[in-house]
């Protein structure tokens, strides 16, 4: 991987009843860590990517209830194993079992040093795009749907949770940091009727350069252009006020359902839209790297991202 790159592989996921909901996030190269952030600035910016690594993982509870976990230790090199079927991250891993992916979780919380440990096991039901898609305009950036549609069996011994439901992986990777080519994105998935999926990914490059990627997936895989809905606006995240923005149908004006992060610099939520003519619940995220990049939020992040190693 390129000094200074990153690759991360995603996981999001809302039970059935839609009382409960996860996002996992494995990072090489931890994006959004502000340990990488100064050490690429020491040295210029080629810092190692393998020496900043980290599961984060986040429960919710958007249909009310206890349970609700934020996991995500960074760790050095000596805590990353690498084969062709397994990444290991400190003390949790993934691993490629036949056609589904097995993760064992042993993280612990913060600010709050809980623990979170169990067992995911996620089914995909359909391929994603043959290849990684490039997300600006010089190809530095890359993302790949890789089981845009696919199934969940939750099983965490702490908090205690045992449900099943819709899911969806992909993975992104880029030789560069994210805000040396992006200010901000929108992007945002949902399942949609029949056990179909559909995402949004609308990025704005540090020139003023929109970028915008809309694909539906179905059973028999490999991702077919949707006619993305118009873009619309929503309240900005109630705390730190970051502008968020989802497409949905003309006439379908979407409604935030439950805002699940708020950060200085990032928000994720869950938002009641309309697209291809269909109601849907679909996972949103904004993020603004211009405030990212900021010295102030920099110094914050480490109480909600400790490191180790």
């Amino acid at each position: 991987m390129a000094p200074g790159g990153y690759a991360w592989w995603y996981i999001d996921a809302l039970s059935d009843d839609g009382r409960h909901g996860l996002v996992l996030i494995a990072f090489i190269g931890s994006v959004f860590s502000p340990y990488y952030a100064w050490a690429r600035a020491r040295q210029g910016g080629l810092a190692d990517a393998l020496k900043h690594v980290a599961i984060n993982v986040a429960l919710y509870t958007p249909g009310g209830g206890p349970g609700a976990r934020w996991a995500m230790t960074e760790r050095g090199a000596a805590a990353l194993q690498r084969q062709p079927h397994t990444l290991a991250i400190g003390p949790s891993a993934l691993h490629w079992d036949g056609d589904a992916l097995q993760i064992t979780l042993d993280e612990r919380c913060a600010p709050l040093p809980r623990r979170l440990r169990g067992r995911l096991r996620l089914q995909p039901q359909a391929q994603g795009a043959p290849a990684p898609l490039p997300l600006d305009s010089a190809g530095l950036h890359q993302w790949w749907p890789i089981a845009p549609c696919a199934r969940i069996d939750v099983d965490l011994a702490e908090p205690g949770w045992r449900w099943q439901g819709p899911a969806y992986l992909d993975s992104n990777r880029g030789g560069v940091p994210l805000a040396r080519s992006f200010a901000s994105w929108q992007w945002a998935r949902a399942t949609l009727v029949g056990g179909h999926s559909a995402v949004a990914y609308d990025a704005v490059e540090i020139g003023g350069t929109a970028r915008q990627i809309a694909l539906q997936f179905d059973a028999g895989g490999g991702g077919q252009p949707m006619l993305a809905p118009p873009m619309q606006a929503l309240p900005p995240a109630p705390v730190f006020r970051v502008p968020r923005s989802v497409r949905s149908d003309g006439g379908c004006p979407p409604r935030v359902h439950a805002t699940l992060e708020d950060a200085p610099f990032y928000n994720r939520s869950l938002v009641a839209a309309q697209w291809l003519g269909q109601p849907v619940l679909a996972v949103h995220e904004s993020l603004d790297l211009r405030r990212f990049s900021r010295p102030l939020v920099q110094a914050m992040l480490p109480f909600r991202m400790p490191r180790r190693g």
